[in-house]
């Protein structure tokens, strides 16, 4: 069955040396994972539209044995050339890519999570990586999985219950206005690392990087 959508690269692995398999992030099927056959090959009608973070819109024939299914047509919307302009954005996105994978099943519905990764790319484009998009986005997705942290219960001063509110309710426009002291942004980072890990396990790979720091 040819089954067609519209999504963002999270991850391409090869398969063969001639063949990648595509990870997805779609709004009506959630993560995808499809093989384009030949794509790595001069005369593909897959050169130029494969990697990471590209959104498009792309056609698959789903597979009745596995959950690999075969990549038909792909039409690329926007390559987001800009992350591959500083290495700190491309970090940003690679962690909450991470992030997402870590957080949710695989071919379940994720209109909320699918928009608010589009947001987050946009937002990176236009902005430097700083540390609140990164707590932006954790706020955000812990919201949309209904595992929002209770502010009130975490002890913090007004002001940074105040900044949590901010970062988790306003848009990704906005966040670009927002100012925060040094204190707060430690106290945030602090709990939130503490939370992610009671959540999951474990934080996903790339957080110490998306924030900046060297370990």
């Amino acid at each position: 069955m040819i089954e067609s959508t519209h999504g963002i690269i999270l991850r391409t692995r090869l398969l063969t040396e001639t063949s990648l398999i595509v990870n997805w992030l779609t709004p009506d099927l959630g993560r995808v994972s499809t093989v384009a056959k030949g794509a790595r090959r001069p005369k593909s009608p897959f050169a130029g539209k494969l990697d990471i973070f590209y959104e498009a819109e792309f056609s698959f024939t789903r597979s009745r044995r596995s959950d690999l299914h075969a990549l038909r047509e792909v039409n690329l919307r926007q390559p987001n050339t800009a992350l591959r302009q500083e290495l700190g954005r491309l970090q940003q996105v690679a962690y909450c890519a991470a992030l997402i994978v870590q957080t949710t099943e695989v071919e379940t519905p994720l209109r909320e999570v699918h928009a608010l990764f589009s947001g987050l790319l946009k937002h990176v484009t236009q902005q430097p990586p700083k540390p609140r998009n990164i707590f932006a986005f954790e706020l955000k997705l812990l919201r949309a999985l209904g595992l929002e942290p209770d502010a009130e219960e975490s002890k913090f001063p007004a002001e940074t219950r105040t900044l949590v509110t901010t970062l988790t309710e306003s848009s990704w426009e906005k966040l670009g206005d927002l100012r925060a002291t040094a204190a707060q942004a430690r106290a945030l980072q602090q709990y939130l690392h503490g939370f992610l890990i009671y959540q999951f396990g474990k934080l996903a790979t790339g957080r110490h990087a998306a924030l900046g720091e060297s370990g």
